[in-house]
């Protein structure tokens, strides 16, 4: 029963500590931790004083009762060995009794019989007998106060002949405590004072910024993610303030362009369906007159339908790169003929502009990466090309190897993209020419995916454009070299 009881004790006060706040546990840490320094403190403090002072006291008496016990010995007289004791008595703390007749330390002799009671017990009379020194701590019989004693045998062969009683108060060798005492509760105090000042102190570093970081994430957990937290540190805290308002920002960040990336597919998407809403609803209420104005609004509908397609097309791959478990295949590719394949595809796009359609490849490269993807990247970049060089303009295929990394530039002459856009051309639904842009069939999304495939492949892209003159795009990759495998 005893034991349940004590099982319940220790779940209470767990549960209880596991219930308290960050303040409470600070504060009794702090009073635990101050009580056993306290506690130690003065424990030490005692057991030193007992042991440097009090036992250095005990061995002055010894060391005086020995001196006199030789003094005895020699045999120089009873008045001369008295005269010594008094000489003693007056150069030292200690009170000295002297008797040729041990059994009178045990009848309270020599102060007559007022009490009858024994400065010595029966078995440490026992212990003279046998010429042992005898050291004690008890009441003073007459005095009623405690005293620090040492017995001393005077032995004449194994016989007891005598014995010199050494004793002093105990208040006498506590006295310079006194004072030592109340040096030390002041130091306690003043300890005390100080550990409770630097617990405050440390407590409110830690928790203000904890109160902060619960408020924010509050705020963050409904959509608000403006907020920081000031640092004032440079400690832990300081770093965990840190990592949360990096945190805020990212997520500030994320929702920034969450947001507008459903206005950008809402903006999207709306032009296209409204045109097919406009268009059905007017053959259904019988707006057409001719069959021939009947397939031309059925043409829109259908290119406002593949339209859309592409869009979703778009959004899915980039939302699959953007992932880190898509899976890119890593085999051998002769980029210059990919390259080669991919421009028989555009040159009749191109030549219905008129545009001369360049290549300069160095057959000679092998990459490793995935072929689809790849193929991707050179459509989006090359159909980009094609669209922005105005009517008998140019389009550059150069294929080169430089060192190990293998450099696929495509420059055209076209419009150009102004300084001040080339670093967001990259950015989902970002475009430069918007009604220009919406009116050809792109949706800013191209770029994107292109940049995600090259970094996935472990490449970089380098961008130059000067507005009127034409862009150029450059493309590298780390080659691929069999002698390697």
């Amino acid at each position: 029963m005893c034991r349940r009881c004590g099982v319940l004790a220790i779940n209470s006060i767990k549960h209880r500590l596991t219930h308290m706040g960050l303040r409470q546990k600070i504060w009794l840490t702090i009073a635990v931790v101050s009580g056993i320094t306290v506690l130690i403190t003065i424990g030490l403090t005692f057991y030193l004083y007992e042991k440097l002072y009090v036992d250095k006291q005990k061995e002055l008496l010894l060391l005086q009762g020995s001196s006199l016990k030789e003094a005895y010995l020699q045999e120089q007289g009873q008045d001369q060995f008295l005269d010594l004791i008094e000489w003693t008595k007056k150069s030292s703390e200690a009170d000295i009794i002297f008797t040729e007749n041990p059994m009178e330390l045990s009848a309270s002799l020599p102060y007559g019989d007022m009490d009858r009671s024994t400065l010595i017990t029966f078995e440490e009379r026992q212990q003279l007998l046998n010429g042992e020194t005898v050291t004690m701590v008890r009441q003073h019989p007459v005095f009623q106060q405690d005293i620090l004693a040492v017995a001393i045998p005077l032995l004449e062969g194994e016989a007891l002949s005598g014995a010199i009683f050494l004793y002093m108060p105990l208040e006498d060798v506590y006295a310079p405590f006194e004072s030592i005492r109340y040096v030390l509760a002041l130091l306690l105090v003043i300890i005390l004072l100080t550990v409770i000042w630097a617990g405050r102190k440390v407590a409110s570093q830690m928790i203000q910024p904890l109160k902060k970081m619960e408020l924010i994430s509050t705020r963050m957990a409904a959509g608000d993610f403006t907020k920081r937290i000031q640092v004032s540190s440079s400690d832990e805290i300081g770093s965990l303030a840190h990592s949360f308002n990096r945190l805020a920002g990212s997520l500030e960040e994320v929702e920034n362009s969450r947001r507008e990336f459903l206005q950008n597919v809402s903006h999207e998407l709306r032009t296209p369906l409204s045109y097919m809403r406009g268009y059905t609803e007017a053959m259904l209420e019988g707006m057409t007159t001719s069959g021939e104005e009947r397939e031309k609004y059925l043409r829109i509908i259908h290119n406002e339908t593949a339209r859309l397609t592409r869009l979703v097309n778009d959004l899915l791959d980039l939302a699959q790169l953007e992932g880190e478990s898509y899976p890119m295949r890593k085999e051998p590719i002769p980029f210059a003929q990919l390259v080669m394949d991919v421009t028989e595809r555009f040159k009749f796009h191109a030549e219905q502009k008129h545009i001369h359609l360049g290549l300069q490849l160095d057959e000679e490269v092998i990459i490793e990466g995935d072929a689809d993807r790849l193929e991707q990247v050179i459509s989006n970049l090359l159909d980009n090309a094609i669209r922005y060089t105005p009517e008998a303009g140019e389009v550059m295929m150069e294929l080169k190897q430089n060192d190990h990394l293998a450099v696929l530039t495509v420059k055209d002459t076209g419009c150009g993209i102004p300084e001040e856009d080339l670093e967001n051309i990259m950015d989902r639904f970002y475009r430069v020419h918007k009604p220009r842009t919406r009116n050809e069939g792109g949706f800013g999304l191209g770029l994107a995916i292109v940049k995600q495939i090259v970094w996935k492949h472990g490449g970089t892209i380098d961008v130059q454009s000067q507005p009127g003159k034409g862009t150029s795009i450059s493309l590298t990759f780390h080659s691929f070299s069999f002698e390697s495998q």
